[in-house]
């Protein structure tokens, strides 16, 4: 898709209704053709929007007037470049939690958690956090994850956790403040609760550190998976991880995972996994899908803000019938 598509779907899809400095940000950057011109200097997955925003922001420079925004990125082209070359949109968006949970309560307890493209490791922590669904909420800890669930009954429990650990090419240390700085960055200027959440969840990382360890998701994760405790059931996730990944690497890992012991969660944008034919999505904004073991089974908004769930809901033998 041309780079400046890439930004003006960015703006209808993602950002309208969700946030109006970056709409207006991704449709100025789609109409000026010298910034378009740079970023089709880049290799295709450092030319996404979230990327270029959070450069700038990184890099303190403005992200609420779109006339401001160009003005610095063509001032600071060289710096910007080398931050979006550098470093990756590692969101670590905590609010995906509560995709995760109805899984995770329906599944054989104790749980063994493992996370591709950990970042910071802080969605490792889904037992820890409180979830609010509707009238329901669960938990009693810090942050308040809310969810605007629909077709199936919110889960009621958390899940009892034992091990947790995370792959990631270029691992977060989330009490390094220059890695904090990067994931605030990475959050949309508006979304104030956005970072209060990351916050809170760093606290958690901070006290019952993961095991993070660098590495690539087909060539290390064997030896990872390995190391989770017996009795627990192991489960590999990741969310808006794989279209990072080339797609011949991408079929590789897929092969691999589903050979793994336990179950596997993806919550992905549905053009990056196959998964046949799929009912319309609740409205034209982007969602992506939530996956088990490949069954798909729920449309989900990027940030966790809400699910739409299609398929039968009901825990069989540790799988979601």
């Amino acid at each position: 898709m041309p780079t400046a598509m890439i930004y003006a779907e960015f703006a209808a899809r993602e950002a309208s209704g969700v946030s109006d400095a970056y709409e207006k940000l991704a449709l100025a950057v789609a109409r000026d053709r010298d910034l378009i011109a740079r970023l089709d200097t880049l290799p295709p997955a450092k030319r996404q929007p979230n990327l270029l925003f959070a450069a700038v922001r990184f890099l303190d420079g403005p992200v609420t007037d779109p006339d401001a925004f160009l003005e610095f990125a063509d001032a600071h082209w060289p710096a910007v470049e080398a931050e979006m070359l550098t470093r990756a949109t590692q969101t670590n968006e905590v609010g995906r939690c509560a995709l995760l949970l109805p899984i995770l309560a329906g599944l054989k307890q104790p749980l063994a958690l493992l996370e591709i493209g950990a970042s910071a490791g802080l969605n490792l922590f889904s037992d820890r956090y409180s979830y609010r669904y509707g009238d329901l909420r669960l938990g009693t800890g810090d942050p308040v994850l809310d969810c605007a669930l629909t077709g199936r009954e919110p889960p009621r429990h958390l899940p009892e956790v034992v091990w947790r650990a995370g792959l990631d090419l270029t691992p977060r240390d989330i009490t390094d403040p220059d890695d904090l700085r990067w994931l605030e960055s990475l959050i949309w200027p508006e979304h104030t609760h956005r970072r209060e959440r990351l916050r809170a969840a760093a606290e958690w990382a901070k006290q019952d550190p993961p095991l993070l360890l660098q590495g690539d998701l087909v060539d290390d994760l064997p030896g990872l998976a390995e190391r989770a405790p017996e009795g627990a059931t192991l489960v590999v996730f990741h969310t808006s991880v794989l279209y990072q990944v080339p797609a011949e690497r991408r079929e590789t890992f897929i092969s691999l995972v589903r050979d793994l012991p336990g179950h596997w969660i993806s919550v992905e944008n549905p053009t990056v996994l196959d998964y046949g034919s799929l009912p319309n999505p609740p409205d034209e904004t982007l969602h992506n899908v939530l996956a088990l073991d490949g069954r798909p089974l729920a449309w989900c908004r990027p940030h966790g803000q809400a699910m739409t769930w299609f398929a039968d809901a009901g825990p069989c033998d540790g799988r979601l019938a």
